[in-house]
């Protein structure tokens, strides 16, 4: 699985602007977050899949399907209770 392209990212135009806004994140490059110093959020793709991988829990990244706006929503919601305890 590779590390997504700069036509997925920005065909998660709308994605991206709602992770900036939520607290504590840092972009450092296009489509990679930082929480703190530590790397906390980027994507990835596989064929016509597109995928978050964040790590909601040390040590390892969760892999959450991002491709639908439904699988979407889901995914900003798990981010917004995260940051949010």
């Amino acid at each position: 699985m590779k590390h997504a392209s700069a036509e997925t990212i920005a065909f998660l135009n709308a994605l991206l602007e709602q992770i900036r806004s939520l607290p504590g994140l840092k972009e450092k490059k296009l489509g990679i977050f930082y929480r703190k110093s530590r790397a906390f959020l980027h994507f990835h793709e596989d064929n016509d899949k597109i995928y978050a991988d964040v790590r909601l829990e040390e040590p390892d990244f969760q892999r959450f399907p991002i491709t639908t706006e439904e699988e979407q929503s889901a995914f900003i919601k798990t981010l917004q209770t995260s940051l949010n305890p």
